[in-house]
């Protein structure tokens, strides 16, 4: 994951065990760098799922079934699609904001993987007591390396949009 979805993304302040705190949106303005440049010039930006710079920047939130929707007033569209069609592991839902390039369909909804994307418990009491609630299952979990990554089947479905 690149630096600008680290900051704009659910864990935009390192998560809740790390030392220091680190400040929301605080990318170096990529972000908005990504967004002039998309709207001038055309292309594409893929996000985390509920990133926050999708409401600091006013983009339309994408329905998470699926769909292309009008993102703002300069012609641009977003949509919400899973990763997990495209190869990952994880179901991986993300969002995508397209400017100057006709969109193309996805396969929508949700993916049939069932592996966790999530990162575990935060504390070893929080993991003590999911773990003796009743009805607990354990839950197969994917590695840092294998949650970042972006399956190349969904890059060329990006390159796809601009080409």
């Amino acid at each position: 994951m690149s630096s600008t979805c680290k900051r704009w993304g659910r864990y935009w302040s390192g998560g809740p065990s790390v030392k220091r705190k680190k400040l929301l949106g605080d990318d170096n303005c990529m972000f908005a760098f990504s967004l002039w440049y998309v709207r001038t010039f055309g292309g594409v930006i893929e996000h985390p799922e509920a990133s926050h710079a999708f409401k600091y920047y006013g983009l339309t939130k994408p329905p998470k079934s699926g769909g292309w929707v009008k993102a703002d007033e300069y012609g641009g569209v977003c949509c919400c699609v899973e990763q997990g069609h495209y190869g990952h592991l994880a179901r991986k839902a993300t969002w995508i904001y397209l400017n100057g390039f006709k969109p193309k369909e996805f396969i929508w909804g949700k993916s049939e993987n069932k592996t966790r994307l999530e990162l575990g418990p935060h504390s070893k009491k929080q993991a003590k007591d999911i773990r003796s609630a009743p009805g607990y299952k354990p839950i197969k979990r994917i590695s840092a390396f294998e949650r970042l990554a972006t399956p190349i089947e969904f890059k060329e479905e990006l390159i796809k949009l601009i080409t």
